[in-house]
């Protein structure tokens, strides 16, 4: 089983770079730090879309206003395109002009979009609760709703959580790490996106870090006792070579049988006679089942260079790693069987691994050897009493022998 909300649920990170941020020079340090740490969208002023741009490969959000549409009439040629555009700068939206006095009753989007009809989202500071109830009716229209507070407090966000967080994608202001996750967490359902205005790089990549932490799945792990290691000829086996180096306790899940997959270390460790190789792990035969991000299931053969597949931790925390390579050679192989005891009682589960020192598995005892395994030892697999039909979990009856 999984626990928490995260896999089924994308939080991104919005980093601020418009022109209250400092000039080009200090705007442009800003923005590549987010592009190294992985934001999903940069925030600036239209005019500094083309910049980004250049700059690298992210989703561009761009405030727009009245002197926006001026320029752009006296402009002559295409411009570049933000992938989203926002009111509510150097206006209503920030305490710039005045709130209306009815705009309790019948404000929209159109309020701070005027004339222009581009405009997918809401900027709006939370001066006070009259612009609480002007982000939640802004929040009708807008695909996005960007909404900063003002000594900021955890009220305002929960009740916007709360009355629009079904309604847009809701992106909550912060300024470090720490308050990104209070935003993400609120309620227990948390923002859909924070919006990061900090040009500290360390703060930037710890934010992107926990929206990942975040979305990671966590998985059950538990023991199953071997009641059989017998030599099985030779196999076509498969070597799973990362572009991430793994630690000492991480590595796939792997098996013959999509419900029960034994979880198999990465090669770590070195040995008297090979060097360690942190990116691999050494998976098994060509048929075998590996654990994918998004609780898919591939098979071994099928895996080539750029492919996404799960590495897990001996505690059951997951990550993504990209395939660098799959590399497939003959090999002597093992048949290791396992006992997994379940409500409906024992059932069993195999693999194939290849005869060698080097390819560890978790037991009790630690990390141990496969051609040191032996009948009545406890090794770690994932065990789920689901079918699988092209990877995918079904309600269906199939047998695995």
């Amino acid at each position: 089983m999984t626990d928490g909300d995260g896999p089924d649920r994308e939080r991104t990170v919005w980093l601020k770079a418009d022109d209250t941020v400092g000039g080009w020079d200090a705007r442009r340090r800003r923005i590549t730090a987010g592009l190294e740490a992985g934001v999903d969208w940069v925030l600036v002023d239209t005019d500094d879309v083309g910049r980004v741009r250049e700059l690298g490969d992210v989703n561009v959000a761009a405030f727009r206003s009245d002197a926006d549409l001026v320029a752009e009439a006296e402009r002559s040629g295409e411009e570049p395109t933000a992938d989203a555009y926002l009111v509510g700068k150097s206006s209503e939206g920030d305490g710039t002009i005045d709130l209306p006095d009815d705009f309790a009753g019948s404000a929209d989007l159109s309020t701070l979009r005027r004339s222009d009809d581009r405009a997918q989202g809401a900027y709006v500071r939370i001066l006070g609760e009259s612009y609480e109830t002007f982000a939640e009716a802004a929040a009708v229209e807008a695909a996005y709703t960007v909404v900063v507070g003002e000594d900021w407090t955890i009220i305002p966000l929960e009740n916007l959580i709360a009355r629009i967080g079904s309604e847009t994608t809701l992106v909550a202001g912060v300024t470090s790490a720490e308050e990104a996750r209070t935003a993400f967490e609120t309620l227990d359902i948390g923002a859909d996106a924070v919006l990061l205005d900090t040009g500290d790089p360390d703060e930037i990549r710890a934010t992107c870090d926990l929206r990942d932490d975040l979305a990671r799945e966590h998985l059950d792990l538990e023991w199953a006792e071997v009641v059989a290691v017998e030599r099985a000829g030779s196999a076509d086996r498969v070597c799973v070579d990362t572009g991430s180096l793994m630690n000492g306790d991480e590595g796939m899940l792997v098996g013959s049988m999509s419900r029960g997959l034994f979880f198999v270390h990465a090669e770590t460790a070195d040995s008297p006679y090979v060097a360690s190789r942190p990116f691999r792990v050494n998976a098994g035969a060509v048929h075998a089942y590996l654990r994918a991000p998004g609780g898919e299931t591939r098979y071994l053969a099928e895996l080539a260079s750029g492919d996404e597949v799960q590495v897990v931790d001996t505690s059951g925390h997951t990550r993504e790693a990209v395939v660098g390579r799959a590399k497939i050679e003959r090999r002597p192989m093992f048949r290791v069987e396992a006992e997994v005891e379940t409500e409906d009682g024992p059932d069993r589960v195999e693999t194939l691994l290849q005869n060698a020192e080097t390819i560890k598995v978790a037991t009790r005892e630690g990390r141990t050897a496969v051609t040191d395994l032996a009948a009545g030892d406890e090794v770690l697999v994932y065990y789920e009493a689901t079918a699988r039909h092209f990877g995918e979990a079904v309600e269906e009856r199939i047998i695995e022998k």
